[in-house]
């Protein structure tokens, strides 16, 4: 499948933990692009698993995210975003700078997710990856009203690493 990317969008990742948001988002897009959850876990609390840190974690990336988007960067947000809740201030600040949002969701099984998620230098707890994983699948008909301009949808380990990123050319400055 080719994904086709706006040039100053945001990019939305949606998936359970062990879905490989990560590793897909390590693939295709470079390390200043990404706007990981973990990542900013580990810039205010040293622990990229530190849940007691997720707020402070949120109002940092979104704070990023912000400033990306408003000079018009392409900007992926790789957290679980399983919930309408934790995709409603990404999509309004991308909506507030005039600027596309793109959906990709892995929507794997959730054997895969479980099987993957095991094999972590820190799993997730079983029944977190199991919740993630339902509420996903709860949501993903809602998506597309949500205001993302695109919904790309993964529903096997072929498909995403099979997927192809494709970027449309430089939007233009302003």
């Amino acid at each position: 499948m080719i994904i086709g990317l706006p040039a100053d969008a945001l990019v939305m990742l949606i998936g359970p933990s062990g879905a490989g948001k990560s590793t897909f988002a390590a693939r295709h897009f470079l390390p200043t692009e990404i706007l990981s959850s973990d990542a900013m876990r580990a810039i205010v609390a040293d622990d990229p698993h530190d849940q007691a840190a997720t707020d402070a974690a949120f109002e940092l990336l979104h704070a990023a995210l912000t400033l990306r988007l408003a000079r018009r960067r392409l900007t992926v947000v790789d957290a679980t975003n399983v919930e309408r809740w934790a995709r409603q201030q990404p999509l309004a600040i991308a909506r507030r700078l005039r600027r596309p949002a793109v959906a990709i969701v892995l929507d794997l099984p959730l054997a895969v997710c479980l099987a993957h998620n095991a094999t972590r230098d820190t799993p997730r707890p079983v029944p977190a990856v199991r919740r993630q994983h339902r509420w996903l699948r709860e949501s993903i008909g809602f998506l597309a009203g949500e205001g993302f301009a695109a919904v790309w949808t993964l529903t096997t380990e072929a498909a995403v690493d099979g997927a192809q990123i494709e970027r449309a050319a430089d939007a233009a400055p302003g």
